[in-house]
């Protein structure tokens, strides 16, 4: 057995995040009758939760229902590496190419909703280990350092101030073999507890009087003069407007199926590191990481100095079918591990405690992409790809002022008022997404040179990464 897969022995096949019985609430009770209500919120995960406690928040009188299929949180919500960003463009390169004269706004915006999350967080006393640390990106291949320092200065030509990292600098804050240069932001990233912040929203949500079903799966959707109904197993609610957080699961306005497609990310946790393990690698900023690669790990401590190592692998099964059986995939559990004792080698013989994967909504602009339905009386928000934890909020309102319709800075905004492309029909979409992986993978192998594939995607406005 190699060291790599000896460190897998004792993981449990969970999310690190939901393991946790202390904070864990109890369920609500799912809905077993016929309800009304002026504004129905379908999904439980961050979108339908920042919707409803929004939604109360600008009009406490106004009478919110939340359903969620299982329990709130469960899915990307509370399985996620806790990455909680200012950015709603999926990072500065996507949006420097999709949105240039907009992006100081997008900036501000998402700085602004960043520091709303904050302000709740301590306004409904979430205790979900909030550190607004920032994030490092890692340069791990020569070719990277240049990229990096590329960035930087076209980061500051739109007042945006990141931080370029030499070796020396970057081994200062993380020690690694691997490391040759980084880009710190900041500011503009926070490390949290996702589940606990998932159940701590749900909590706000119900003191402010929303009232949520779990184990209630919304099972389709109608409109007609009077309102708009969605029927469950065992019941219905029939609301004056609905707001959709479906995210990864099929939407139940068919139309927008093909713009989003589900790709599993897969994630380990360790043990938690001794105090001479924490001092070989320092990290004493405790900032979140990620790698520059196309094929990206992304890592980060926990409050109690476990290490959190994700990515590499995105994973799209054919047809973009979202199953609990995909949520283990060995071989990528065991490649993490491989990588991360390369990234760590000082810290060889810690164990993983946990390994767990989970759907990623992923649309072609890595971004997420708003609307409305049923005559302006549902509304959707979509495509987060990964981004979620911070721009969910940001599409809360997106969602609300769409519904209202009133015409606000956010509603004005190229990004809310276009939509990505969508995907092909299967098999084109399986097959062109394959392609695109292992074009990836490759271009890691070739110094970033990207092949005739990915220059043709780009051009055509659907670049991707991991």
């Amino acid at each position: 057995m190699s060291n790599a897969a000896a460190s897998l022995a004792d993981a449990r096949p969970d999310p690190y995040w939901l393991d946790d019985p202390a904070a864990k609430p109890e369920p609500f009770p799912a809905l077993v009758r016929d309800e009304q209500a002026d504004l129905l919120v379908v999904g439980g995960g961050y979108s339908g939760l920042w919707t409803a406690l929004l939604a109360k928040e600008r009009d406490p009188a106004r009478d919110v229902v939340l359903i969620e299929g299982e329990e709130c949180g469960w899915a990307a919500s509370g399985r996620n590496g806790g990455f909680c960003a200012a950015s709603l463009t999926h990072g500065f390169g996507n949006g420097v190419a999709r949105w240039p004269g907009e992006l100081r706004k997008l900036h501000s915006l998402g700085m602004e909703n960043l520091s709303g999350i904050e302000a709740a967080v301590a306004r409904y006393d979430i205790d979900c280990d909030f550190e607004r640390t920032g994030e490092i990106a890692v340069a791990t291949e020569p070719y990277q350092v240049a990229e990096l320092a590329e960035e930087a200065e076209q980061a500051a030509a739109y007042g945006m101030e990141l931080e370029l990292l030499d070796a020396a600098a970057m081994q200062k804050q993380v020690a690694s073999p691997r490391f040759l240069a980084g880009l710190w932001d900041r500011d503009g990233v926070a490390m949290l507890n996702p589940a606990r912040l998932a159940w701590g929203l749900r909590r706000a949500c119900a003191e402010a009087g929303v009232r949520i079903h779990e184990h209630t799966w919304a099972r389709s959707l109608s409109a007609d003069g009077g309102g708009v109904t969605v029927r469950t197993p065992y019941g219905s609610v029939r609301a004056a407007q609905v707001a959709l957080g479906t995210n990864a699961f099929p939407s139940l306005v068919r139309r927008l199926r093909p713009y989003t497609t589900p790709v599993y990310d897969y994630v380990l946790m360790t043990e938690p590191l001794s105090d001479a393990q924490l001092a070989s690698i320092g990290w004493s900023g405790r900032q979140g990481l990620g790698d520059s690669a196309n094929q990206f790990h992304y890592f980060r401590l926990t409050a109690d100095n476990r290490i959190l190592w994700g990515g590499y692998d995105a994973v799209h099964h054919f047809g973009g079918r979202v199953a609990a059986e995909y949520d283990q995939r060995p071989e990528t559990h065991l490649r993490l591990a491989e990588h991360f004792f390369g990234y760590f080698p000082q810290l060889e013989g810690l164990r993983f405690t946990h390994r767990w994967g989970g759907a990623i909504d992923t649309c072609t602009r890595f971004a997420p992409f708003f609307g409305t339905a049923a005559g302006g009386r549902v509304a959707y928000a979509l495509g987060f790809t990964g981004l979620g934890v911070g721009a969910t909020r940001f599409g809360g309102e997106v969602m609300l002022d769409l519904l209202a319709g009133e015409m606000t800075e956010r509603t004005r905004l190229q990004l809310v008022r276009e939509k990505p492309l969508p995907f092909p029909p299967e098999p084109f979409a399986w097959a062109g997404i394959g392609l695109t992986r292992w074009s990836l993978a490759r271009a890691d192998a070739r110094g970033g040179k990207r092949n005739l594939w990915l220059r043709g995607l780009d051009r055509a406005g659907l670049g991707f990464d991991s």
